[in-house]
């Protein structure tokens, strides 16, 4: 079952229903998915060069959100994540808002996502670099999540650490001894301190009865391709996999999810202008920025990264620009040829 489709079925209930929570990035999204490959989006003119025949494909909207788009985008992400892997022990540390401050992070989402991403980043900066924990700089990658698995809004966010840094003052890689980074409650010690102080002073008003404790979760995943595996699902292609969707019946939406403590499959369902809404309400402000990488392994640190690979003898391998996949004629299966592209609200044959 097409999220788009549904979509499309319960688009006034939605917009009557939910008018005063909609977001301009969410109508957006809106927009953008119900045209998706529709004769809205456009298409691009195709031909085929054995049996001469001319066809067209409409053309994807693109967006980060559409379930439909951006498995191609999904793929490249994690080749240039692949390639960065380095021959140690990871952990996967994560970072989760209280109940009490999803309000603010609701109606705040670009400052408090960027608090979130810094204060995480920070904190576990500050313990690699202390001596009692590993007394190195460290790299991470940094993911935002905004759903739990039910999709309700539940803000946190995934960090991907290897387990080793660099010792500057020597010069040298110092590799993290065991299958334990930090210490869980520490960490969220901190955390909670420093979210504190940027929320004060970005001069957000921080509710009453925000809990002394928080969660931070860090986990060990081994050689971490499994764990990049897992943060690459919801990047691009929004928060849900079609193939959860069970049935769209009488007004309503059957989906599964996976209970993260027992690992057993439940169902969840909703009004159909209700589920559009749960989905929908995980679309990220305009151009906000879901993955950030830190330490040695940012952007900027290519050649430090690069040092490093070379001290632990990694063989780096060429990343392979992935081929999109083929327009086969309808007729005889042939590949086709793109010869151009036709604007918006086209009519074929």
């Amino acid at each position: 079952m097409k999220f788009n489709a549904i979509l499309r079925q319960f688009e006034a209930t939605l917009k009557s229903h939910y008018a005063d929570r909609l977001l301009p990035s969410m109508f957006q999204a809106i927009n953008a998915l119900l045209r998706c490959r529709t004769a809205a989006a456009g298409a691009t003119k195709l031909h085929c060069q054995s049996c001469d025949e001319t066809t067209f494909q409409p053309r994807s909207c693109g967006h980060r959100s559409c379930t439909q788009c951006q498995n191609h985008e999904t793929s490249k992400w994690l080749d240039r994540q692949f390639a960065k892997l380095l021959p140690v022990e990871y952990f996967m540390v994560t970072f989760t808002l209280p109940y009490e401050l999803r309000s603010l992070a609701w109606c705040n989402q670009t400052a408090v996502y960027n608090i979130l991403f810094d204060c995480a980043a920070s904190t576990l900066k500050d313990f690699g670099l202390n001596p009692a924990n590993l007394g190195a700089d460290i790299g991470m990658t940094a993911v935002l999540h905004t759903h739990s698995r039910r999709l309700d809004y539940h803000p946190h966010c995934h960090v991907i650490v290897p387990g080793g840094g660099i010792d500057k003052r020597r010069r040298q890689w110092k590799k993290l001894k065991g299958k334990y980074l930090f210490n869980e409650f520490a960490l969220a010690k901190v955390f909670r301190a420093r979210c504190l102080d940027a929320f004060n002073k970005a001069e957000l008003s921080i509710p009453i009865g925000v809990p002394k404790k928080w969660v931070v979760d860090c986990a060990h995943v081994g050689r971490g391709k499994s764990a990049l595996k897992y943060l690459s699902r919801y990047l691009y292609r929004g928060v849900i996999s079609e193939n959860s969707i069970i049935s769209v019946q009488d007004g309503l939406v059957t989906f599964s999810y996976t209970e993260s403590k027992t690992g057993k499959t439940k169902y969840r369902t909703l009004k159909g202008e209700e589920f559009c809404w749960l989905v929908l309400q995980h679309v990220l402000p305009k151009g906000f920025r879901r993955i950030r990488d830190f330490g040695f392994l940012h952007g900027n640190a290519k050649k430090t990264l690069q040092l490093v690979q070379l001290v632990l003898r990694v063989i780096v391998e060429i990343i392979i620009p992935r081929p999109r996949p083929e327009f086969k004629c309808p007729h005889c299966q042939s590949p086709l040829n793109i010869i151009g592209f036709i604007q918006p609200n086209w009519q074929s044959g």
